[in-house]
């Protein structure tokens, strides 16, 4: 089983959503030989360094039913796509600045008839909506993420973290958060919840807007 690392730390999985995971595979390694949009090394390891790394958000949050989320700069679909499959009460919103990513991504929501995504080609600081939770995954540095989305929060919120940006990022982040000027960063360890080596450096940065 494919999934079998999805399983280890998402038990309560259901079949469907067991089903949709385990799609992603042949959907991903066909559009991969059209457009790159996971380098061919990594298209092997895609349930560990892609998957599982876009629910390592969930490890931080559980989404409310009716949560907004906007994943900025989402490439081939990730974080955004792994928490579509497991969040289905959720609205997400995809958007890269690249066109064939997003053709790419608009192809797996349509295979796996996913009806909570949309993904559009534009730039965040250009989107007219509001969401609950921006998410992104090594996209950019902190500060920029959060000068283009500051206006996109909405201001009620239902989660005990309050609404903001929720980031995937490796390695030593004390620089660049300073350098932003945010003094009320969180930092979440994913070695702490997935135990591969793939993990040890791998942080979720939460930043309240």
């Amino acid at each position: 089983m494919q999934t079998a690392i999805l399983e280890k730390y998402f038990p309560d999985l259901t079949a469907n959503q067991k089903k949709e995971f385990e799609m992603l595979k042949d959907i991903y390694s066909e559009w991969n030989e059209k457009i790159n949009v996971i380098s061919r090394k990594d298209i092997d390891e895609l349930y560990e360094r892609h998957i599982l790394h876009s629910l390592g958000i969930a490890k931080v949050i559980q989404f409310k039913y009716g949560t907004r989320i906007l994943d900025v700069g989402t490439g081939g679909g990730f974080p955004g796509i792994p928490l579509a499959i497991l969040f289905p009460d959720c609205e997400f919103h995809l958007v890269d600045s690249i066109g064939k990513k997003i053709t790419v991504v608009n192809e797996v929501i349509n295979a796996l008839g996913l009806k909570n995504v949309k993904a559009n080609q534009i730039r965040a600081e250009l989107l007219q909506e509001d969401y609950d939770f921006v998410v992104s995954r090594a996209v950019a540095k902190i500060g920029d993420l959060k000068a283009w989305v500051k206006n996109k929060i909405t201001k009620h919120y239902q989660h005990e973290l309050k609404n903001g940006l929720i980031c995937l990022k490796g390695g030593d982040l004390s620089e660049e958060i300073k350098e932003a000027g945010i003094k009320n960063a969180k930092i979440f360890e994913l070695s702490n919840y997935f135990t591969e080596p793939f993990f040890e450096t791998k942080k979720v940065v939460y930043v309240p807007l």
